[in-house]
């Protein structure tokens, strides 16, 4: 297992920004919830935590700098040209969604959505093109970094979208069945678009009578 002080540890800040620091921004923000998955896949990645913590320092220095580039162009100094672009229709409007495949996370892509007028209006973690999707049935299969907002909220049709806590957050509010098959309502929470945890808030589907 690698140590703190692996290589990639420490870096100049003059250095490029890589798309190894970029995985390291999207951990710091998992973290909250589950930081003993954020410790494994740092060190996955031969990280020192000092060193994510760096990364996550000029991540937050570009994008709040004056200088600061349009959000698409950050994306694609940081992550090169994206592995695939797909037509969106939003509405009335036809958007382009880019994808970047993450090395951490293979089976998923990292999606940037982007308006008519090239404004970044979504940035999240998908499921990848081809990709396994989870088998999500129950409550108990809701577990952390198993799934995507868009396949919770498929799985688990009808579910309601919530305000996350941070720009980087979401939430929905959905009833899955516990392990004997009685409906429950769940508040689950998702940074960057993958599962982080949820909470059972009921023992009835919202809007369902006594």
């Amino acid at each position: 297992m690698p140590s703190d002080s692996a290589p990639g540890a420490g870096r100049r800040p003059s250095a490029p920004f890589t798309p190894l620091d970029f995985q390291l921004v999207l951990l710091r923000r998992m973290a909250d919830h589950n930081p003993d998955l954020v410790e494994d896949a740092r060190r996955a990645l031969g990280v020192s935590l000092a060193g994510m913590r760096e990364a996550n320092r000029r991540w937050q220095a570009m994008v709040r700098s004056p200088r600061s580039r349009a959000a698409v162009s950050r994306y694609r100094s940081v992550l090169g040209g994206p592995e695939a672009t797909s037509a969106r229709r939003i509405g009335d409007l036809e958007c382009e969604a880019l994808y970047w495949p993450l090395p951490l996370w293979p089976d998923l892509r990292f999606e940037v959505l982007l308006a008519p007028n090239g404004a970044v209006w979504n940035e999240w973690l998908v499921r990848a093109p081809g990709a396994p999707a989870p088998a999500l049935r129950t409550l108990a299969d809701l577990t952390p970094w198993s799934c995507t907002v868009d396949e919770a909220a498929r799985a688990f049709a009808p579910a309601r979208p919530l305000e996350g806590s941070a720009p980087t957050r979401w939430g929905l509010a959905l009833t899955a069945p516990d392990a004997d098959g009685r409906p429950r309502a769940v508040v689950a929470e998702f940074t960057w678009g993958l599962l982080q945890r949820t909470a059972v808030t009921g023992g009835r589907p919202p809007g369902s009578r006594p």
